[in-house]
């Protein structure tokens, strides 16, 4: 297949996702394997998808080198579905979850958790503007917390966690964003969910690592559906799962241990968003805001000087095949998402347009 007019997307999610992914599910889009029939039409009990269901939770496995005793679960819903059902899971009647705000989807986070108990907002980033992550001295944790949930990136302000929070408390952690840009020790967290639809697969799917001792605590009112022993007891089969976006999701993960897996992400992404901060930074056009030691490798959002060409800018970057680079309607500006799937080549050709771009108007 000719991929010569593939244009360079930088869109937040659903994102990019690797060209010999996309070849491979073509290729084998009518028939899998020699069976005859797609993956879309193929029945989740088979011998032949639970071979694939199960090599796939093993890649995921491998990558991230995930402990014996943690679960993994292919669940529907999203990341969003996550913000009910932690809580329901995890915080009892009568309890209280400590949570850190850092920018809107952990505000998400806090809202929807609102709703099933008691929250301390244990530290936040609005005094800082949502530019810096608050210092770990001044959390203000609850001594008898049923966790502690976090984002480590925010996928629309820019700002990442380059630590490990330490906490007596089990962690919990939003990872959609970065999941898989480097290596992580499992270990450190209760609990990591990631939406599939950024460095992981399509969208359809999230992801849960928790740990098997987190399991079996659920209200007595949480729907069978949204039970995190149910869905370990069943192999994420309690009902049909979203079978393409799990296919899918396993190519991705082959495909990153063809890559070298994790460790050669992260050598990759830290070139990629060095190169692209280092532009920003040393023009006197464009300008990131974020604190150098909380950006985001993932997410990288900026700032034309004048945003009344703000218009101009995209145009020009939607002609040469760079697209999605609009920010986030609560923030407006430019964000590049660079993940996984995006190669030095759409760096390089994002960073010349925006040199010829200043040249321009400056």
């Amino acid at each position: 297949m000719d991929v010569s007019n593939r244009a360079f997307n930088f869109c937040a999610g659903p994102a990019a996702l690797p060209e010999a992914v996309l070849q491979r599910a073509q290729a084998e889009m009518l028939d899998w394997h020699g069976k005859g029939l797609s993956v879309m039409e193929m029945s989740h009990r088979s011998d032949d998808y639970t071979a694939l269901a199960q090599k796939a939770e093993q890649d995921l496995r491998d990558l991230l080198s995930i402990p014996s005793n943690y679960k993994v679960l292919f669940l529907q819903g999203g990341a969003s579905q996550q913000f009910a059902e932690i809580p329901l899971n995890l915080l009892p009647e009568g309890g209280v979850a400590d949570y850190i705000d850092t920018g809107i989807w952990s505000r998400k986070a806090i809202d929807e958790a609102r709703r099933y108990g008691t929250i301390n907002v244990a530290a936040s980033a609005k005094p800082l503007d949502y530019l810096d992550l608050p210092v770990q001295a001044e959390w203000k944790l609850s001594d008898q917390a049923a966790y502690v949930h976090y984002a480590s990136n925010e996928t629309i302000g820019g700002l990442e966690f380059q630590w490990v929070p330490q906490v007596d408390a089990p962690l919990v952690v939003d990872m959609s964003s970065n999941i898989l840009s480097r290596p992580i020790n499992v270990a450190d967290y209760g609990m990591i969910y990631a939406g599939a639809q950024k460095n992981i697969g399509p969208s359809g799917l999230v992801v849960v690592i928790i740990r098997e001792d987190l399991l079996g605590n659920a209200r007595a009112s949480c729907p069978t559906m949204l039970n995190y022993k149910v869905a370990a007891d069943n192999g994420s089969m309690y009902n049909t799962p979203a079978t393409y976006s799990w296919y899918l999701s396993g190519l991705v993960f082959e495909w990153l241990k063809e890559q070298g897996g994790v460790t050669a992400m992260e050598q990759r992404n830290r070139a990629k968003k060095d190169k692209l901060y280092a532009f920003i930074d040393g023009s006197d056009f464009y300008s990131n805001p974020i604190a150098p030691a909380a950006r985001s490798w993932m997410n990288v959002p900026f700032r034309l000087a004048d945003e009344r060409l703000d218009s101009a800018f995209l145009a020009g970057a939607d002609a040469r095949g760079l697209l999605n680079l609009k920010g986030h309607r609560s923030v407006g500006g430019m964000r590049a998402s660079i993940y996984n799937a995006l190669g030095m080549n759409a760096i390089d050709a994002l960073v010349a347009y925006m040199a010829e771009f200043e040249k321009e108007h400056a």
